[in-house]
């Protein structure tokens, strides 16, 4: 890799964790050039603003994200079992998040509202993804027979994202894990009286 391509990098993975942390509003160029070592010439030399910096932070936090939740899904022999893969990914959340500062998509989301258009678009693209990937899992399931084929694809996507984000939230919010680990055996609960043929 050359040395050009190693400092981007290198500069990308450092604001991912700064913005996820400390939001893209409460993260300045200066805190980004003290973490990362590299002085703002540097950063320009790299990235024309740091609206481009947090979109490539953001690409590259979903990707860390993305690549544990797809392992863990993976390891999953039903459409049960790779639903609830995604919200024990975030089982200890509080200790030990996937990626530093909890999840990339729940955190863009919050601060990007109506005050960042840019990435406001970025997360919706987040968004749609993930529920993309939960209806194919869901979508798979009644095509194996595991789930019942009156099943609402869209809205038992939709609603697997809620329970996984609000558990998020909330657990962070308290500073304990209790509240992912409740809605996952609450959710376990759900699929198997309601989604099981």
């Amino acid at each position: 890799m050359r040395k050009g391509e190693s400092t981007r990098k290198h500069i990308i993975a450092k604001a991912a964790e700064l913005f996820n942390q400390k939001g893209y509003s409460g993260s300045s160029l200066s805190d980004i050039t003290e973490l990362t070592d590299i002085k703002k010439g540097g950063i320009y030399r790299h990235f024309t603003s740091k609206d481009e910096i947090a979109l490539e932070a953001y690409s590259y936090a979903g990707s860390v994200v993305g690549a544990k939740i797809n392992d863990a899904v993976n390891q999953q022999e039903t459409a049960i079992g790779k639903l609830l893969a995604y919200l024990q990914v975030y089982e200890n959340v509080v200790e030990a998040p996937p990626f530093i500062g909890g999840c990339p998509l729940l955190n863009l989301a919050t601060e990007s509202d109506d005050a960042h258009p840019i990435l406001r678009q970025r997360a919706q693209q987040g968004l749609e993804g993930t529920l993309d990937n939960m209806k194919a899992i869901i979508s798979e399931g009644i095509r194996s027979g595991e789930f019942n084929a009156a099943i609402d694809i869209d809205a038992l996507a939709t609603f697997t994202l809620s329970v996984m984000e609000g558990s998020i939230m909330m657990s962070k919010l308290e500073g304990n894990n209790r509240h992912i680990r409740m809605n996952i055996e609450s959710f376990s609960t759900y699929l198997k009286e309601v989604c099981l043929r």
